[in-house]
């Protein structure tokens, strides 16, 4: 009876979020602290459905990303939470991974249809770097990555060898960025290949560190590589 009770209760909880099709500001409270973050659950999302865990920029919060892939989330039923660093100027580990980022997916496990298989994580810019060093440290956790504007710290390089997985990357970067040059991508996605990653290094001519009046575009190309890949 309590089990049935409890299935309804979930039941109950997932129509309602559904219903809304709209962002919500939500709290999950990791490591004693309540923390922030932007989910939207398209009405079309169907079980199993894939979850894509967002990182922001500096200075901003995790509806920024949110907002941009919410158009594209409803139209494939794709799952998507933008959480705030615990410092909106910058994120940092471990206060704001890799436990929070489990907690948030965990907790969002237990009220929506993710497939576990299916978990991904999306970056831009200062934030990218966060995330291709979090996918690095949870390899098995997280099916692939894929950023915007970004590289890893040469002090970083040596993440490559604690992974566990070869987990793919997708990496996008301007030809002109002025944050994120090329040349700096480039090592970081060679270096990535020479351990034996999978990546895709895609370089837009004319393009500098500007995501937003793009994303569309730029989130077509991410979620093209990242619907690919699963974990066993």
């Amino acid at each position: 009876m309590k089990i049935i009770l409890t299935l309804i209760l979930l039941f109950i909880s997932l129509s309602s979020a559904v219903a809304k099709d709209d962002i919500t500001k939500e709290l999950i409270t990791s490591g004693g602290k309540a923390r922030a973050y932007y989910l939207y659950v398209p009405a079309t999302v169907q079980a199993p459905a894939p979850l894509i865990i967002m990182l922001h920029g500096s200075n901003r919060t995790g509806v920024t990303l949110v907002e941009k892939w919410k158009d594209f989330a409803k139209k494939e039923g794709i799952i998507i939470a933008g959480p705030d660093a615990s410092d909106l100027r910058g994120w940092g580990w471990p206060q704001d991974g890799p436990d929070f980022l489990r907690d948030l997916v965990e907790e969002l496990k237990t009220k929506y249809p993710v497939n576990p298989r299916r978990v991904y994580l999306f970056g831009h810019s200062a934030r990218a770097i966060f995330a291709l060093q979090i996918s690095l440290m949870e390899s098995q956790y997280f099916a692939a990555t894929a950023i915007h504007a970004g590289a890893l710290p040469p002090d970083d390089m040596n993440l490559m060898d604690l992974a566990k997985r070869k987990i793919p990357f997708s990496i996008q970067v301007g030809d002109s960025d002025e944050l994120f040059p090329v040349k700096i991508v480039r090592a970081t996605g060679d270096a990535l290949k020479a351990k034996g990653f999978t990546v895709d290094l895609i370089e837009i001519p004319n393009h500098d560190h500007w995501y937003y009046d793009q994303a569309s575009k730029f989130n077509q190309t991410a979620w093209t590589f990242l619907k690919k890949y699963e974990l066993d």
